[in-house]
């Protein structure tokens, strides 16, 4: 397994970066500046455009899971750090039954005093009941969990349903988790749960020379890519899922997806950017798949973005 605080300290990067690209007007996100802190660093222009990219993709699939479902469903964030969707799913009317965040202990410390310290984020949660159950690592709304690892009992204690349809999402998680420890994880879930989608954005096309460069780079950090084997091609992501009993799987790497942004001339004249080249590398390593056990064809299978 790669080394928890080296893990932690790439969601501290990532919150970072996606407050910068808000405060550049790249999106909106009115929630970001009160959960976490403003780096002293700036991010150039690829980073804000990749980071533009996959928050527009993975929120629009999360919107078309809800949609399909017609909300009456949970969805479970593995490794949610900072993360803001559920408070901005609020603002749109477009929540869950049952949302879930998990993370290590450290890191939902730090989250759990930043709700506690924010009125709205905090009214939020506790909703028209007004009941919140506050932890010191912990947090039991009337819809809202957040839970320190240790997945299976701490999904039970959500009162998590495994007999509704359940989003499940991971954000460059995976990629930290040896193989098979993922493997036990995505098998239990298609076992366990009647109608579900797995929604992963994380790194791929590893085995060539640029994705060398970003192992090497993430190691002198000391994050190991313990289940970068996965990440090899599409194929090997897919065949992650389906080989543990998941009905289907399907994806695209973010150079495909930027390509379908709808406002790419807006979020293209936000910043000057010399040379395309590094953003097309950076996209083209990077990727969105998702699975699906669909009995009752909801259409979840078709998470296309074109």
């Amino acid at each position: 397994m790669a080394n928890e605080d080296a893990v932690r300290a790439t969601n501290d990067d990532a919150a970072q970066c996606k407050r910068f690209a808000v405060e550049r007007g790249y999106w909106e996100d009115p929630f970001i500046s009160l959960l976490t802190t403003k780096g002293h660093a700036s991010h150039a222009p690829e980073i804000n455009r990749g980071y533009y990219a996959r928050v527009w993709a993975m929120r629009s699939c999360i919107q078309r899971f809800l949609k399909l479902t017609n909300c009456n469903c949970q969805i479970v964030n593995f490794g949610a750090g900072f993360d803001t969707t559920y408070w901005l799913l609020k603002d749109l009317k477009l929540s869950p039954k049952t949302y879930v965040e998990v993370d290590f202990s450290m890191v939902t410390a730090r989250k759990c005093h930043q709700i506690r310290r924010n009125e709205l984020l905090l009214k939020t949660i506790a909703g028209e009941d007004g009941e919140v159950k506050i932890s010191k690592t912990e947090i039991h709304g009337t819809d809202y969990h957040l839970v320190a690892a240790e997945v299976k009992r701490k999904l039970t204690e959500s009162s998590i349903d495994t007999s509704l349809p359940t989003l499940f999402v991971t954000e460059c998680v995976l990629v930290y988790v040896d193989t098979e420890h993922t493997n036990n994880i995505l098998k239990w879930i298609a076992e366990s749960f009647s109608v579900s989608m797995f929604l992963n954005y994380e790194q791929v096309n590893m085995s060539d020379r640029f994705g060398q460069v970003m192992i090497d780079n993430l190691k002198t950090r000391d994050c190991i890519l313990s289940g970068v084997q996965d990440c090899q091609s599409m194929e090997s992501q897919k065949q992650r899922f389906t080989n543990q009993g998941w009905q289907g799987a399907d994806g695209m790497d973010m150079s495909q997806i930027y390509k379908c942004l709808p406002d790419l001339h807006r979020i293209e004249h936000i910043e000057f950017m010399d040379e395309k080249e590094l953003l097309d590398q950076l996209l083209s390593h990077y990727c969105i798949v998702w699975a699906w056990k669909d009995p009752d064809d909801l259409g979840l299978y078709d998470m296309t973005f074109t």
